[in-house]
């Protein structure tokens, strides 16, 4: 039975790990597969067909926990405790919750000490308790009336005696139904940078390149040193060099280097059944759900791919969700809802395993861009391609600031 400390408004954990609000949903999987013998039998719960109308939700059927992640910034939003039989809770270091303690209405009161009184749910029949990032709900079935408030001495005396907590929520702020996942805590950067949006930037033409406000721990000398959020913005253009990119972005979390070309077969070049003497490689940046192909003569920028991270994809959690933005979406969207041609079938798999239980995406192309998208008509990845630039093209200089 896992034993775990309460935060409110911050995070539900122990010495080892730690669900924090506003947590990426891919650390979160971290460390569910980090301690997988004691963390077992995890649900991932989504909306197949409307995901981004439903929070994404890890349900921890072994310990009675939620975690319930924002559908669109993919960042913990709520935690909810739903069957306090499965696990040990405490605050402060002290136990309010466990097989010799009962979660009762006077537990409550001993350990969190006094609040506003309460709000009954007649439909649900559910006395909800509140405090700040915190609320406790407690069944009332037995009883045929709503509670009566009455305070006294800063004391709360609305709820039978006896009454045990059914649902414990821990989330940021005063109100549970309004609630949003909060910015990602320092703690969760751990090195890494994230892409807060992503403009694509173009012409009449096609892409041109990307624009990235980019967020990133404070770099100072020692762990404590310099600890806040920095802010900065930087671009990538295509015909960039290795230099250029690093030299933004910093070293990529992985180089793939490509072994085949599924759509070579839909390219118009008379030399495209020639096999190449190298590969080219890409740049994986997972935190930024980004990666940028090198053509591996010229070690150039040849093209991007946008990932959105969607539950239902072969590639789901392996990257964190790009949030980009497109110049005249509009368009684009009406575009596609009406094809010149019909769509490219794409099957993932890899090579150890040719099964693919989320089944084939259809790809769209559109000058220079291709829209892979899901039977659910939700865009999983959009590939860029451009021509580099030329010689007498100058590169923009990237911007960068910090606050």
């Amino acid at each position: 039975m896992l034993d775990l400390e309460v935060v409110p408004e911050r995070s539900l954990g122990n010495e080892q790990w730690e669900f924090a609000l506003g947590m990426p949903f891919s650390q979160a999987i971290s460390i569910l597969q980090k301690h997988c013998r004691i963390i077992k039998n995890v649900q991932v719960l989504y909306s197949e067909q409307t995901p981004l109308s439903h929070d994404l939700i890890l349900n921890l059927t072994q310990d009675g926990i939620k975690l319930l992640f924002d559908a669109t910034n993919q960042r913990l939003k709520v935690i909810e405790v739903y069957d306090l039989s499965k696990v040990k809770l405490k605050y402060c270091g002290v136990h309010f919750n466990s097989q010799a303690i009962v979660p009762t209405i006077e537990q409550i009161d001993q350990s969190f000490g006094a609040t506003h009184p309460g709000v009954y749910n007649a439909a649900e029949q559910l006395f909800h308790l509140n405090f700040r990032g915190l609320s406790f709900s407690f069944q009332l079935d037995s009883w045929n009336e709503a509670p009566k408030y009455e305070v006294r001495m800063d004391r709360f005396s609305s709820i039978p005696h006896g009454a045990m907590v059914k649902r414990m929520h821990i989330y940021t702020g005063n109100n549970l139904q309004e609630t949003k996942a909060p910015a990602m805590p320092l703690a969760c950067f751990m090195g890494n940078i994230f892409a807060e949006c992503v403009d694509v930037l173009r012409d009449g033409a096609g892409p041109l390149g990307l624009k990235l406000r980019l967020l990133t721990a404070g770099s100072g000398l020692g762990v404590m040193a310099d600890a806040k959020v920095r802010y900065l913005e930087r671009s990538i253009f295509f015909g960039d060099s290795c230099q250029d990119v690093l030299g933004a972005l910093g070293s990529p979390h992985k180089v793939f280097y490509k072994s085949e070309d599924k759509m070579k077969i839909h390219s118009p070049s008379p030399h495209k059944q020639v096999p190449s003497k190298c590969n080219d490689y890409f740049f994986n940046y997972f935190t930024l759900g980004v990666d940028i192909l090198f053509d591996s003569t010229t070690h150039l920028v040849k093209k991007f791919v946008l990932h959105t991270n969607f539950p239902g994809h072969y590639n789901f959690n392996i990257y964190h969700r790009c949030d980009f933005k497109i110049p005249l979406w509009d368009q684009i969207q009406e575009l596609l809802g009406h094809p010149m041609e019909k769509p490219v079938v794409l099957h993932r798999s890899s090579s150890a395993n040719n099964t693919n239980p989320f089944g084939s995406t259809f790809c769209f192309g559109l000058q220079r861009m291709i829209f892979e998208v899901m039977q659910n008509n939700h865009i999983a990845s959009v590939t860029l391609y451009g021509a580099p630039r030329t010689t007498s093209q100058a590169r923009p200089e990237s911007s960068a600031s910090s606050h």
